[in-house]
């Protein structure tokens, strides 16, 4: 996964550590230092949110479906290939940092249960992310390398949409076998990136509630 694994890692280990253990860390105190502290980790938390809940929104619901109508399969599968891993680090990333900045300014041991449950939704947000990144992620896209060979051999793939696809796996079991499998991967993916974008969801209905407009 190269250099973004152990990032990605680091990150982890700083969310959980800065939920459980703030004090480690080092705490708010009295005093204009505090006061910075705090208003500089509420910046870092609201745009890491909103970076990691605009590109959640981006690509799951406008720019994947506008490629995957105007682009050839082959080529907007390869695309996606390089898209989705920088996406899958970006987005966990952003709620990695946003996780540790909100956790930092209520501890878990001594915040409300409302602010648990937020806790809950960016940690759950942080974790649909790494599992699509580090177990997902690389099982589509070998899967996606195979049907396109089986796919390059019967001269499919060029065409935008599904339906070549669909005509010759009615013919080519392996072709049918592979649509099956691949339809299970990107569905566990899809899904798990579903359940991300809820949270951040649930999380955005709480930032609402505190703004003072």
């Amino acid at each position: 996964m190269g250099w973004y694994t152990s990032f990605i890692a680091a990150l982890a280990f700083l969310a959980v550590g800065v939920i459980f253990s703030p004090e480690t860390f080092g705490s708010l105190s009295n005093g204009e230092n505090s006061e910075k502290l705090s208003i500089f980790l509420k910046l870092a938390h609201l745009l890491s949110f909103a970076t990691a809940w605009g590109a959640a929104l981006w690509a799951t619901f406008i720019g994947g479906i506008i490629m995957f109508k105007n682009l050839p399969r082959h080529q907007f599968g390869n695309l996606q290939s390089k898209m989705f891993p920088a996406y899958f680090t970006l987005v966990g990333s952003c709620c990695a940092i946003s996780l540790s900045a909100f956790g930092y300014l209520h501890p878990w041991k001594s915040s409300s249960t409302v602010d648990k449950y937020q806790l809950g939704f960016l940690l759950s947000a942080f974790a649909f992310n790494l599992t699509n990144l580090f177990v997902f992620t690389p099982m589509t896209i070998n899967m996606m390398k195979e049907r396109h060979k089986v796919e390059r051999e019967n001269n499919i793939g060029d065409e935008v949409g599904w339906s070549k696809n669909r005509e010759k796996a009615k013919t080519i079991p392996k072709l049918a076998a592979m649509n099956k499998k691949f339809g299970m991967i990107h569905g566990l993916s899809s899904l798990a990136n579903i359940f991300s974008f809820g949270s951040l969801a649930m999380h955005s209905w709480y930032l609402a509630g505190k703004l003072n407009l």
